[in-house]
Protein backbone atom coordinates (compact mmCIF):
# COMPACT_ATOMS: atom_id res chain seq x y z
CA UNK A 1 0.00 0.00 0.00
CA UNK A 2 0.98 3.30 -1.19
CA UNK A 3 1.82 5.81 1.64
CA UNK A 4 0.71 9.09 1.46
CA UNK A 5 3.27 11.64 1.30
CA UNK A 6 3.27 14.98 3.81
CA UNK A 7 3.04 16.96 0.81
CA UNK A 8 -0.29 15.40 -0.34
CA UNK A 9 -1.63 15.21 2.32
CA UNK A 10 -1.65 18.72 2.96
CA UNK A 11 -2.75 19.46 -0.10
CA UNK A 12 -6.06 16.88 0.07
CA UNK A 13 -6.28 18.87 3.78
CA UNK A 14 -6.31 22.11 2.32
CA UNK A 15 -9.09 21.15 -0.49
CA UNK A 16 -11.34 19.86 1.88
CA UNK A 17 -10.74 23.57 4.22
CA UNK A 18 -11.51 25.12 0.76
CA UNK A 19 -14.51 22.81 0.32
CA UNK A 20 -15.78 23.86 4.02
CA UNK A 21 -15.83 27.17 3.34
CA UNK A 22 -17.41 27.65 -0.01
CA UNK A 23 -20.38 26.04 1.66
CA UNK A 24 -20.00 28.16 4.63
CA UNK A 25 -19.63 31.27 1.95
CA UNK A 26 -23.21 30.16 0.40
CA UNK A 27 -25.19 29.92 3.41
CA UNK A 28 -23.65 33.51 4.38
CA UNK A 29 -24.75 34.69 1.29
CA UNK A 30 -28.06 33.47 1.74
CA UNK A 31 -28.89 34.51 4.67
CA UNK A 32 -27.65 38.26 3.73
CA UNK A 33 -29.56 37.93 0.69
CA UNK A 34 -32.96 36.81 3.01
CA UNK A 35 -31.74 39.67 5.67
CA UNK A 36 -31.98 42.39 2.81
CA UNK A 37 -35.53 41.76 1.56
CA UNK A 38 -37.13 40.52 4.71
CA UNK A 39 -35.68 44.41 6.21
CA UNK A 40 -37.44 46.09 3.59
CA UNK A 41 -40.05 44.31 1.14
CA UNK A 42 -39.84 46.94 -1.36
CA UNK A 43 -36.54 45.68 -2.41
CA UNK A 44 -37.67 43.17 -3.72
CA UNK A 45 -40.59 45.22 -5.59
CA UNK A 46 -38.18 47.85 -6.68
CA UNK A 47 -35.73 45.24 -8.15
CA UNK A 48 -38.15 43.50 -9.97
CA UNK A 49 -39.38 46.78 -11.48
CA UNK A 50 -36.36 47.90 -13.13
CA UNK A 51 -35.83 43.91 -13.87
CA UNK A 52 -39.08 44.35 -16.04
CA UNK A 53 -38.19 47.99 -17.05
CA UNK A 54 -35.08 47.24 -19.10
CA UNK A 55 -36.80 43.75 -20.36
CA UNK A 56 -39.31 46.26 -22.09
CA UNK A 57 -36.86 49.08 -23.41
CA UNK A 58 -34.71 45.74 -25.00
CA UNK A 59 -37.20 45.30 -27.18
CA UNK A 60 -36.55 47.73 -29.33
CA UNK A 61 -33.37 45.92 -29.89
CA UNK A 62 -35.19 42.82 -30.06
CA UNK A 63 -37.96 42.97 -32.47
CA UNK A 64 -36.79 43.84 -35.94
CA UNK A 65 -39.89 46.42 -36.51
CA UNK A 66 -38.74 48.62 -33.61
CA UNK A 67 -35.59 48.43 -34.26
CA UNK A 68 -35.83 49.76 -37.70
CA UNK A 69 -37.60 52.70 -36.82
CA UNK A 70 -35.09 53.89 -33.85
CA UNK A 71 -31.61 52.74 -34.85
CA UNK A 72 -28.70 51.56 -33.01
CA UNK A 73 -29.55 54.55 -30.74
CA UNK A 74 -32.18 52.06 -28.81
CA UNK A 75 -29.18 51.29 -26.53
CA UNK A 76 -29.82 55.31 -25.18
CA UNK A 77 -32.94 53.22 -23.70
CA UNK A 78 -31.37 51.03 -21.47
CA UNK A 79 -28.73 53.44 -20.61
CA UNK A 80 -32.07 55.69 -19.07
CA UNK A 81 -33.54 53.05 -17.55
CA UNK A 82 -30.14 52.26 -15.54
CA UNK A 83 -29.56 55.94 -14.45
CA UNK A 84 -32.88 57.24 -14.11
CA UNK A 85 -34.83 54.46 -12.23
CA UNK A 86 -34.79 55.27 -8.71
CA UNK A 87 -35.84 53.15 -5.50
CA UNK A 88 -38.63 56.26 -4.51
CA UNK A 89 -41.12 57.76 -7.58
CA UNK A 90 -39.44 61.14 -6.55
CA UNK A 91 -36.36 60.31 -7.02
CA UNK A 92 -36.92 58.94 -10.54
CA UNK A 93 -38.99 62.10 -11.16
CA UNK A 94 -36.31 63.98 -10.12
CA UNK A 95 -33.66 62.12 -12.50
CA UNK A 96 -35.99 61.48 -15.61
CA UNK A 97 -37.69 65.02 -15.65
CA UNK A 98 -34.04 66.45 -15.41
CA UNK A 99 -32.53 64.20 -18.15
CA UNK A 100 -35.20 64.81 -20.49
CA UNK A 101 -35.23 68.55 -19.78
CA UNK A 102 -31.88 69.07 -20.34
CA UNK A 103 -31.48 66.70 -23.36
CA UNK A 104 -34.22 68.77 -24.65
CA UNK A 105 -32.78 72.20 -24.16
CA UNK A 106 -29.31 71.16 -25.27
CA UNK A 107 -30.50 69.91 -28.43
CA UNK A 108 -32.45 72.97 -29.14
CA UNK A 109 -29.93 75.06 -28.89
CA UNK A 110 -27.09 72.79 -30.51
CA UNK A 111 -29.71 72.81 -33.67
CA UNK A 112 -29.76 76.83 -33.16
CA UNK A 113 -25.90 76.72 -33.24
CA UNK A 114 -25.81 74.44 -35.75
CA UNK A 115 -27.74 76.86 -38.63
CA UNK A 116 -26.02 79.93 -37.52
CA UNK A 117 -22.50 78.01 -38.13
CA UNK A 118 -23.87 77.07 -41.27
CA UNK A 119 -24.16 80.25 -43.13
CA UNK A 120 -20.38 80.88 -42.60
CA UNK A 121 -17.82 79.52 -44.09
CA UNK A 122 -15.56 76.48 -43.29
CA UNK A 123 -13.39 78.45 -40.97
CA UNK A 124 -15.29 80.59 -39.22
CA UNK A 125 -17.38 77.54 -38.53
CA UNK A 126 -15.13 75.83 -36.36
CA UNK A 127 -14.14 79.21 -34.86
CA UNK A 128 -17.78 79.99 -33.94
CA UNK A 129 -18.38 76.19 -32.58
CA UNK A 130 -15.36 76.42 -30.37
CA UNK A 131 -16.30 79.96 -28.80
CA UNK A 132 -19.91 78.73 -28.32
CA UNK A 133 -18.45 75.08 -26.05
CA UNK A 134 -16.35 77.58 -24.59
CA UNK A 135 -18.86 80.21 -23.61
CA UNK A 136 -22.10 77.26 -22.73
CA UNK A 137 -19.64 75.30 -20.91
CA UNK A 138 -18.10 78.55 -18.75
CA UNK A 139 -21.94 80.17 -18.14
CA UNK A 140 -23.46 76.35 -17.22
CA UNK A 141 -20.92 75.69 -14.79
CA UNK A 142 -20.91 78.72 -13.54
CA UNK A 143 -24.70 78.34 -12.77
CA UNK A 144 -24.02 75.32 -10.81
CA UNK A 145 -22.84 77.32 -7.82
CA UNK A 146 -26.65 78.93 -7.44
CA UNK A 147 -27.85 76.98 -4.43
CA UNK A 148 -31.16 76.87 -5.76
CA UNK A 149 -29.75 75.15 -9.21
CA UNK A 150 -27.39 73.06 -7.67
CA UNK A 151 -29.74 71.77 -5.04
CA UNK A 152 -32.96 70.93 -7.72
CA UNK A 153 -31.54 70.87 -11.28
CA UNK A 154 -27.31 69.86 -10.81
CA UNK A 155 -28.61 66.57 -12.66
CA UNK A 156 -30.24 68.44 -15.11
CA UNK A 157 -27.66 70.97 -16.14
CA UNK A 158 -24.83 67.94 -16.11
CA UNK A 159 -27.12 66.17 -19.09
CA UNK A 160 -27.79 69.55 -20.95
CA UNK A 161 -23.88 70.66 -20.80
CA UNK A 162 -22.84 67.04 -21.83
CA UNK A 163 -25.40 66.40 -24.76
CA UNK A 164 -24.74 70.15 -26.03
CA UNK A 165 -21.31 69.17 -26.47
CA UNK A 166 -22.01 66.15 -28.16
CA UNK A 167 -24.39 67.42 -30.73
CA UNK A 168 -22.16 70.34 -31.22
CA UNK A 169 -18.61 69.28 -31.74
CA UNK A 170 -20.09 66.32 -33.22
CA UNK A 171 -21.75 68.40 -36.10
CA UNK A 172 -18.45 69.82 -37.35
CA UNK A 173 -17.39 66.23 -39.09
CA UNK A 174 -20.49 64.27 -39.22
CA UNK A 175 -23.46 65.70 -41.52
CA UNK A 176 -26.33 63.39 -39.80
CA UNK A 177 -25.65 64.67 -36.47
CA UNK A 178 -28.75 66.44 -36.06
CA UNK A 179 -30.91 63.27 -37.24
CA UNK A 180 -28.92 61.15 -34.98
CA UNK A 181 -29.70 63.59 -32.30
CA UNK A 182 -33.27 63.19 -32.67
CA UNK A 183 -33.34 59.70 -32.17
CA UNK A 184 -31.17 60.37 -29.30
CA UNK A 185 -33.53 61.99 -27.59
CA UNK A 186 -36.80 59.62 -29.09
CA UNK A 187 -34.96 56.69 -27.51
CA UNK A 188 -34.19 58.66 -23.91
CA UNK A 189 -37.96 59.67 -23.78
CA UNK A 190 -39.33 56.70 -24.29
CA UNK A 191 -36.97 55.40 -21.48
CA UNK A 192 -37.77 58.04 -19.37
CA UNK A 193 -41.63 57.61 -20.05
CA UNK A 194 -41.05 53.80 -19.02
CA UNK A 195 -39.29 54.30 -15.93
CA UNK A 196 -41.99 57.02 -14.95
CA UNK A 197 -44.89 54.57 -15.40
CA UNK A 198 -43.27 52.15 -13.37
CA UNK A 199 -42.63 54.44 -10.70
CA UNK A 200 -45.93 55.81 -10.83
CA UNK A 201 -48.37 53.53 -11.00
CA UNK A 202 -47.08 50.46 -10.21
CA UNK A 203 -46.45 49.84 -6.30
CA UNK A 204 -45.33 53.36 -6.12
CA UNK A 205 -42.72 54.10 -3.65
CA UNK A 206 -43.36 57.60 -2.29
CA UNK A 207 -40.51 59.98 -0.78
CA UNK A 208 -42.78 62.01 1.40
CA UNK A 209 -43.80 58.65 3.11
CA UNK A 210 -40.28 57.60 3.98
CA UNK A 211 -39.45 61.12 4.72
CA UNK A 212 -42.57 61.24 7.16
CA UNK A 213 -42.24 57.65 8.71
CA UNK A 214 -38.41 58.37 9.65
CA UNK A 215 -39.42 61.06 11.40
CA UNK A 216 -41.75 58.77 13.48
CA UNK A 217 -39.00 56.07 13.67
CA UNK A 218 -36.67 59.06 15.34
CA UNK A 219 -39.24 59.91 18.12
CA UNK A 220 -39.72 56.10 19.20
CA UNK A 221 -35.82 55.46 18.80
CA UNK A 222 -34.96 58.70 20.97
CA UNK A 223 -37.71 57.40 23.49
CA UNK A 224 -36.17 53.99 24.05
CA UNK A 225 -32.65 55.05 24.27
CA UNK A 226 -33.86 57.47 27.17
CA UNK A 227 -35.89 54.75 29.03
CA UNK A 228 -33.05 52.33 28.52
CA UNK A 229 -30.39 54.75 29.82
CA UNK A 230 -32.43 55.64 32.83
CA UNK A 231 -33.11 51.37 33.51
CA UNK A 232 -29.77 51.02 33.70
CA UNK A 233 -28.25 54.06 35.55
CA UNK A 234 -30.60 53.01 38.78
CA UNK A 235 -30.27 49.02 38.09
CA UNK A 236 -30.07 47.65 41.51
CA UNK A 237 -27.06 45.33 40.28
CA UNK A 238 -23.85 45.44 41.14
CA UNK A 239 -22.15 48.12 39.77
CA UNK A 240 -19.36 46.21 38.12
CA UNK A 241 -21.43 43.31 36.11
CA UNK A 242 -23.17 46.80 34.57
CA UNK A 243 -20.09 48.63 33.76
CA UNK A 244 -18.87 45.07 32.71
CA UNK A 245 -22.50 44.59 30.23
CA UNK A 246 -22.20 48.14 28.79
CA UNK A 247 -18.48 48.03 27.34
CA UNK A 248 -19.48 44.50 26.01
CA UNK A 249 -22.59 45.72 24.25
CA UNK A 250 -19.85 48.50 23.01
CA UNK A 251 -17.69 46.34 21.48
CA UNK A 252 -20.30 44.25 19.75
CA UNK A 253 -22.21 47.56 18.71
CA UNK A 254 -25.68 46.01 19.57
CA UNK A 255 -25.99 48.66 22.75
CA UNK A 256 -30.36 49.43 22.63
CA UNK A 257 -28.92 52.83 24.15
CA UNK A 258 -26.67 53.50 21.37
CA UNK A 259 -29.26 51.77 18.14
CA UNK A 260 -31.72 54.40 19.67
CA UNK A 261 -29.92 57.50 18.75
CA UNK A 262 -27.77 56.66 16.12
CA UNK A 263 -30.02 56.93 13.31
CA UNK A 264 -30.87 60.06 14.65
CA UNK A 265 -27.32 61.58 14.58
CA UNK A 266 -27.21 60.30 11.13
CA UNK A 267 -30.51 61.20 9.12
CA UNK A 268 -28.98 65.27 8.52
CA UNK A 269 -28.24 63.50 4.25
CA UNK A 270 -31.11 61.15 4.08
CA UNK A 271 -33.51 64.05 5.39
CA UNK A 272 -32.22 66.77 3.12
CA UNK A 273 -32.59 63.79 0.16
CA UNK A 274 -35.99 62.79 0.79
CA UNK A 275 -37.31 66.63 1.42
CA UNK A 276 -35.48 67.03 -2.36
CA UNK A 277 -37.21 64.09 -4.04
CA UNK A 278 -40.58 64.46 -2.08
CA UNK A 279 -40.82 68.44 -3.55
CA UNK A 280 -41.21 66.96 -6.80
CA UNK A 281 -43.40 64.55 -6.42
CA UNK A 282 -47.16 64.99 -7.18
CA UNK A 283 -48.84 64.33 -3.96
CA UNK A 284 -46.43 67.09 -2.20
CA UNK A 285 -46.02 69.22 -5.17
CA UNK A 286 -48.31 71.99 -3.10
CA UNK A 287 -47.20 71.23 0.11
CA UNK A 288 -43.98 72.99 2.04
CA UNK A 289 -44.06 70.38 5.09
CA UNK A 290 -40.86 68.62 4.04
CA UNK A 291 -39.14 71.92 4.90
CA UNK A 292 -40.89 71.57 8.31
CA UNK A 293 -39.47 67.94 8.41
CA UNK A 294 -35.90 69.02 7.76
CA UNK A 295 -36.52 71.03 10.26
CA UNK A 296 -37.51 69.11 12.52
CA UNK A 297 -34.81 66.60 12.20
CA UNK A 298 -32.27 69.42 12.78
CA UNK A 299 -33.61 69.45 16.67
CA UNK A 300 -33.85 66.18 17.45
CA UNK A 301 -30.47 65.71 16.18
CA UNK A 302 -29.64 68.30 18.75
CA UNK A 303 -31.98 66.71 21.47
CA UNK A 304 -30.37 63.27 20.60
CA UNK A 305 -26.52 65.35 21.46
CA UNK A 306 -27.99 64.93 24.52
CA UNK A 307 -29.18 61.86 25.30
CA UNK A 308 -25.79 60.69 24.11
CA UNK A 309 -23.90 62.50 26.92
CA UNK A 310 -26.73 60.90 29.00
CA UNK A 311 -25.61 57.59 27.62
CA UNK A 312 -21.96 58.41 28.54
CA UNK A 313 -22.80 58.93 32.39
CA UNK A 314 -23.34 55.06 32.66
CA UNK A 315 -19.38 54.42 31.43
CA UNK A 316 -17.73 57.20 33.59
CA UNK A 317 -14.56 55.85 35.75
CA UNK A 318 -15.86 57.67 38.72
CA UNK A 319 -18.59 55.82 40.08
CA UNK A 320 -21.75 57.38 41.86
CA UNK A 321 -22.57 54.69 44.89
CA UNK A 322 -26.01 53.50 44.84
CA UNK A 323 -26.75 54.69 48.30
CA UNK A 324 -26.61 58.13 46.31
CA UNK A 325 -28.44 57.38 43.40
CA UNK A 326 -31.58 55.93 45.58
CA UNK A 327 -31.62 59.47 46.93
CA UNK A 328 -33.08 60.47 43.43
CA UNK A 329 -34.09 57.44 42.24
CA UNK A 330 -37.66 58.29 42.16
CA UNK A 331 -37.36 61.73 40.90
CA UNK A 332 -35.22 61.02 38.02
CA UNK A 333 -37.21 57.75 36.82
CA UNK A 334 -40.70 59.92 36.91
CA UNK A 335 -39.25 62.46 35.34
CA UNK A 336 -37.40 60.31 32.15
CA UNK A 337 -40.72 58.61 32.00
CA UNK A 338 -42.56 62.25 31.49
CA UNK A 339 -40.37 62.95 29.02
CA UNK A 340 -40.65 59.55 27.39
CA UNK A 341 -44.32 59.46 27.27
CA UNK A 342 -44.20 62.91 25.55
CA UNK A 343 -41.32 61.96 22.60
CA UNK A 344 -44.08 58.66 22.69
CA UNK A 345 -47.24 61.37 22.18
CA UNK A 346 -45.18 63.30 19.78
CA UNK A 347 -44.19 60.36 17.61
CA UNK A 348 -48.15 59.08 17.42
CA UNK A 349 -49.81 62.66 16.33
CA UNK A 350 -47.07 62.42 13.35
CA UNK A 351 -47.43 59.17 12.65
CA UNK A 352 -51.52 59.62 12.75
CA UNK A 353 -51.48 63.72 11.32
CA UNK A 354 -52.84 64.93 14.10
CA UNK A 355 -51.89 68.46 15.65
CA UNK A 356 -50.27 68.13 18.88
CA UNK A 357 -51.63 69.49 21.75
CA UNK A 358 -48.84 70.82 24.30
CA UNK A 359 -50.96 70.96 27.38
CA UNK A 360 -51.70 67.06 27.07
CA UNK A 361 -48.56 66.42 28.86
CA UNK A 362 -46.11 69.60 29.57
CA UNK A 363 -47.69 70.61 32.83
CA UNK A 364 -46.39 66.75 34.03
CA UNK A 365 -43.17 67.00 32.68
CA UNK A 366 -42.48 70.61 34.60
CA UNK A 367 -44.01 68.70 37.73
CA UNK A 368 -41.72 66.18 37.28
CA UNK A 369 -38.44 68.10 36.80
CA UNK A 370 -39.82 70.21 40.19
CA UNK A 371 -39.76 67.32 42.15
CA UNK A 372 -35.94 66.39 41.17
CA UNK A 373 -35.19 69.30 41.85
CA UNK A 374 -36.48 69.74 45.21
CA UNK A 375 -35.26 66.70 46.24
CA UNK A 376 -31.67 68.05 44.82
CA UNK A 377 -32.12 70.38 47.20
CA UNK A 378 -33.01 68.39 50.32
CA UNK A 379 -29.14 67.34 49.97
CA UNK A 380 -27.16 70.50 49.82
CA UNK A 381 -23.89 68.63 51.52
CA UNK A 382 -23.78 66.44 48.14
CA UNK A 383 -23.32 69.41 45.81
CA UNK A 384 -23.19 72.77 47.54
CA UNK A 385 -19.92 74.38 48.80
CA UNK A 386 -20.68 74.54 52.31
CA UNK A 387 -18.38 76.60 54.73
CA UNK A 388 -16.89 73.28 56.32
CA UNK A 389 -16.02 72.40 53.13
CA UNK A 390 -14.20 75.76 51.93
CA UNK A 391 -12.65 75.62 55.51
CA UNK A 392 -11.43 72.03 55.14
CA UNK A 393 -10.21 73.08 50.94
CA UNK A 394 -8.03 75.62 52.67
CA UNK A 395 -6.58 73.83 55.02
CA UNK A 396 -6.04 71.63 52.78
CA UNK A 397 -3.39 74.31 50.80
CA UNK A 398 -2.29 75.44 54.07
CA UNK A 399 -0.77 71.96 55.28
CA UNK A 400 0.80 71.77 51.49
CA UNK A 401 2.68 74.66 52.33
CA UNK A 402 3.71 73.43 55.54
CA UNK A 403 4.44 70.39 54.49
CA UNK A 404 6.82 71.55 52.17
CA UNK A 405 8.23 73.92 54.80
CA UNK A 406 8.41 70.32 56.82
CA UNK A 407 10.73 68.80 54.65
CA UNK A 408 12.95 71.94 55.17
CA UNK A 409 12.63 71.13 58.42
CA UNK A 410 13.46 68.03 58.66
CA UNK A 411 16.49 68.22 56.50
CA UNK A 412 17.80 71.03 59.49
CA UNK A 413 17.33 68.01 61.81
CA UNK A 414 20.35 66.21 60.87
CA UNK A 415 22.58 69.51 61.89
CA UNK A 416 20.53 70.11 64.89
CA UNK A 417 19.84 66.63 66.96
CA UNK A 418 19.24 67.84 70.48
CA UNK A 419 16.47 70.13 70.62
CA UNK A 420 13.81 68.42 71.59
CA UNK A 421 10.98 71.16 71.05
CA UNK A 422 11.37 71.09 67.21
CA UNK A 423 11.23 67.66 67.37
CA UNK A 424 8.18 67.22 69.30
CA UNK A 425 6.65 70.40 66.87
CA UNK A 426 7.15 68.38 63.97
CA UNK A 427 5.18 65.10 65.16
CA UNK A 428 2.53 67.20 66.28
CA UNK A 429 2.51 68.99 62.64
CA UNK A 430 2.62 65.07 61.05
CA UNK A 431 0.06 64.20 63.17
CA UNK A 432 -2.71 67.51 62.47
CA UNK A 433 -1.80 66.19 58.87
CA UNK A 434 -2.88 62.92 58.59
CA UNK A 435 -5.77 63.94 60.42
CA UNK A 436 -6.94 66.84 58.73
CA UNK A 437 -5.86 64.62 55.44
CA UNK A 438 -8.04 61.54 56.09
CA UNK A 439 -11.12 64.31 56.44
CA UNK A 440 -10.19 65.98 53.66
CA UNK A 441 -9.92 62.43 51.63
CA UNK A 442 -13.10 61.18 53.00
CA UNK A 443 -14.93 64.45 52.48
CA UNK A 444 -13.63 65.31 48.98
CA UNK A 445 -14.18 61.32 48.09
CA UNK A 446 -17.73 61.62 48.78
CA UNK A 447 -18.03 65.11 46.74
CA UNK A 448 -16.52 63.29 43.70
CA UNK A 449 -18.48 60.37 43.95
CA UNK A 450 -21.62 62.74 43.33
CA UNK A 451 -20.57 64.85 40.81
CA UNK A 452 -21.27 62.30 38.01
CA UNK A 453 -24.45 62.25 39.39
CA UNK A 454 -24.85 66.01 39.04
CA UNK A 455 -23.92 65.69 35.74
CA UNK A 456 -26.47 63.16 34.47
CA UNK A 457 -29.05 65.30 36.65
CA UNK A 458 -28.19 68.36 34.70
CA UNK A 459 -28.74 66.71 31.24
CA UNK A 460 -31.93 65.24 32.17
CA UNK A 461 -32.93 69.22 32.94
CA UNK A 462 -31.29 69.97 29.68
CA UNK A 463 -33.39 66.77 27.89
CA UNK A 464 -36.43 68.94 29.37
CA UNK A 465 -35.40 72.18 28.11
CA UNK A 466 -34.63 70.62 24.43
CA UNK A 467 -38.04 68.75 24.47
CA UNK A 468 -39.63 72.22 24.67
CA UNK A 469 -37.82 72.77 21.06
CA UNK A 470 -38.53 69.79 19.88
CA UNK A 471 -42.95 70.35 20.59
CA UNK A 472 -42.40 73.43 19.42
CA UNK A 473 -41.31 72.21 16.08
CA UNK A 474 -44.01 69.19 15.79
CA UNK A 475 -46.77 72.25 16.31
CA UNK A 476 -45.54 73.98 13.59
CA UNK A 477 -45.48 71.04 11.28
CA UNK A 478 -48.58 69.94 12.07
CA UNK A 479 -49.76 73.78 10.75
CA UNK A 480 -47.88 73.67 8.34
CA UNK A 481 -49.02 70.56 6.64
CA UNK A 482 -52.30 71.11 7.63
CA UNK A 483 -53.06 67.85 10.20
CA UNK A 484 -56.19 67.05 11.37
CA UNK A 485 -57.42 69.05 14.52
CA UNK A 486 -56.60 67.50 17.93
CA UNK A 487 -59.92 66.12 19.44
CA UNK A 488 -60.05 64.68 23.04
CA UNK A 489 -62.13 61.88 21.76
CA UNK A 490 -58.53 60.91 19.91
CA UNK A 491 -56.71 57.76 21.65
CA UNK A 492 -53.49 58.98 23.33
CA UNK A 493 -50.91 57.28 25.48
CA UNK A 494 -52.20 56.33 29.06
CA UNK A 495 -49.30 55.57 31.73
CA UNK A 496 -50.43 54.40 35.14
CA UNK A 497 -49.20 56.46 38.08
CA UNK A 498 -48.69 55.45 41.28
CA UNK A 499 -46.36 57.83 43.16
CA UNK A 500 -46.17 55.83 46.83
CA UNK A 501 -45.24 52.91 45.15
CA UNK A 502 -41.44 51.64 44.52
CA UNK A 503 -39.78 52.62 41.63
CA UNK A 504 -38.90 49.57 39.58
CA UNK A 505 -36.38 49.20 37.11
CA UNK A 506 -39.20 47.95 34.07
CA UNK A 507 -42.17 50.29 35.30
CA UNK A 508 -41.54 53.93 36.08
CA UNK A 509 -44.45 56.13 37.45
CA UNK A 510 -45.96 58.95 35.58
CA UNK A 511 -49.31 60.81 35.13
CA UNK A 512 -51.99 60.22 32.85
CA UNK A 513 -52.08 61.42 29.80
CA UNK A 514 -55.69 62.72 30.09
CA UNK A 515 -55.67 64.15 33.97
Amino acid sequence: MEVMSGKNLWCCLNNGDVVEKMKRLGRLTCRKIWKVGKEDKRRVIHSLKVGISLSLVSLLYLMEPLFKGIGENAIWAVMTVVVVLEFTTGATLYKGLNRGLGTLLAGLLAFLIERIANESGHIFHAAFIGTAVFLVGAMTTYMRFFSHIKKNYDYGVVIFLLTFNLITVSSYRVDSVLKIAHERFYTIAIGCGICLLMSLFIFPIWSGEDLHLSTVAKFDGLAKSIEVCINEYFSDDNINQQEEKVRENSMEMEDPIYKGYKDVLDSKSSDETLALYASWEPRYLRSSSWQQYVKLGTVLRHFGYTIVALHGSLQTEIKTPQSVRVLFKDPCIRLAREVTKTLKELSDSIRNRRKYCPEISSNHVHEALQDLIDALKLQPRLFLSTNSNTNILLALATLATRQKSGKDFVASLSSVNNDNSDRLGLSHDKKSLRATLSKIGMTSLEFLEALPFAAFASLLVEIVARLDLVIEQVVELGRVAQFKEYSHDDVVINVSCDNNSRVGSEFLPSHSATD
